[in-house]
């Protein structure tokens, strides 16, 4: 029994010395795809009109060099839930560069498409190969979550959401618990690593008088099922352009450079560029008081589909906050509430909805906008996790319900 105890302690060591060390790696790896993120993202904002009609063009040269490297790469995340749900043995390392590249060569170009996925991968692909390496039972999939963590956590400066994101986004239903020590670990020095780094999170001073009485309570909530109703569209419709689009142009170097050609005129004749890249334009707007139209979340939630359906890299999250806030926006005065504090619900429920999860969403509003709201944010999430019609933009996403 002694031995055994012995064991269990000597394995929580070093899964926390390896989530160390996961940590710093990914951290900087997260600050350099963030950072060149963020330079082209103003350059092209800075020369839309010079770049926005050649994403077709990019498109090509994405799966052209797929093609001749990355061989099945170019699933992606798929790679990664298939690896964490054990049905794949090993992730292959050279993912991590095409990734990077194929993400910054979209934003570049004004396809509509987020970043997280590519954090989450790099980290999940680095810390899976470290795992298979460690004699205990499990340690691959554990070393996994705990990558994953990093990743998130990494990128967005969350280490709290970022650990509960991994721990519950592979399985509905079902929290990988034996990784929580190192996901947290790994988080945190992700996280750290990558601010020191001077990686910008984004966060918002949440300052707005809400009284947690019935009546709030009950708009929160009901808020919280419009938010699900969309995130989970979302994830439908994005399910839903992948399976049709990908039968009716099965060949991929035709579907990406025909999507990007309407990407390009829907990108230029709707605001010259304004759905562009991350979203994160309109975030700024719908905390700093600058105009966000009625159907801002429409476009950019059809643009972002659009691009990710036809084959371009990069990841989901950054459009859906967008997405979130930007409704937010428009349903703050036909509920009688501060326009600031029902975006943020939004940012934080639509995430909910669209990528399945609970907690995480819930702990991100905390994170990047105050813990003195965490009940309102709990509340929303629940309602939006209920009605989200149980959808996720993960394909791999394993579900107990």
């Amino acid at each position: 029994m002694m031995r055994k105890y012995v064991l269990e302690y000597k394995e929580i060591v070093v899964y926390a010395v390896m989530a160390v060390f996961i940590g710093l790696v990914v951290g900087l790896l997260d600050t350099l795809f963030g950072k060149v993120l963020l330079f082209i993202s103003d350059f092209r904002d800075n020369h839309i009109v010079y770049l926005i009609p050649f994403l077709s063009l990019a498109g090509l040269f994405i799966v052209y060099v797929y093609q001749k490297i990355g061989k099945d790469t170019n699933k992606g995340m798929s790679l990664v839930f298939a690896a964490g749900n054990e049905e794949l043995q090993e992730i292959p390392k050279r993912m991590i560069p095409l990734t990077i590249i194929g993400t910054w060569i979209t934003h570049l170009f004004g396809g509509s498409a987020g970043r997280e996925g590519v954090a989450v991968l790099i980290g999940g692909t680095f810390s899976h190969a470290i795992g298979r390496k460690i004699p205990y039972k499990n340690a691959s999939k554990i070393m996994l979550i705990t990558g994953m963590a990093a990743g998130f956590g990494g990128l967005f400066e969350t280490p709290f959401a970022a650990t509960f994101f991994a721990l519950e986004v592979l399985v509905v239903g079902k929290l990988e618990y034996l990784a929580l020590f190192p996901a947290l670990i790994a988080a945190l020095v992700a996280s750290s690593v990558s601010h020191f780094l001077g990686l910008e999170k984004y966060s918002v001073h949440l300052d707005v008088a809400v009284s947690m009485n019935s009546q709030t309570i009950v708009k929160t909530v009901v808020l919280g099922v419009f938010f699900g109703i969309v995130g989970g569209l979302f994830a439908y419709l994005l399910g839903h352009a992948k399976q049709t689009i990908g039968k009716k142009i099965p060949d991929l170097s035709k579907r990406i450079f025909f999507a990007g050609i309407v990407t390009s005129v829907l990108l230029l004749i709707l605001h010259m560029g304004r759905y562009s890249g991350l979203g994160t334009n309109l975030i700024a707007a719908s905390f700093n008081g600058e105009s966000i139209y009625s159907y801002d979340w429409v476009l950019k939630s059809i643009l972002t589909i659009i691009t990710l359906a036809a084959g371009f890299q990069g990841g989901e999250v950054t459009p859906i906050f967008s997405i979130g806030a930007s409704l937010g926006v428009w349903l703050a005065p036909l509920f009688g509430l501060p326009i600031e504090f029902v975006a943020a619900l939004g940012y934080a429920s639509v995430f909910a909805s669209a990528t399945n999860t609970l907690i995480a969403p819930a702990l991100i509003g905390a994170e990047v906008f105050g813990f003195e709201y965490l009940p309102f944010f709990l509340l929303a999430v629940c309602a939006a996790y209920v009605f989200n019609g149980n959808h996720s933009i993960y394909g791999g996403q394993k579900n107990l319900f």
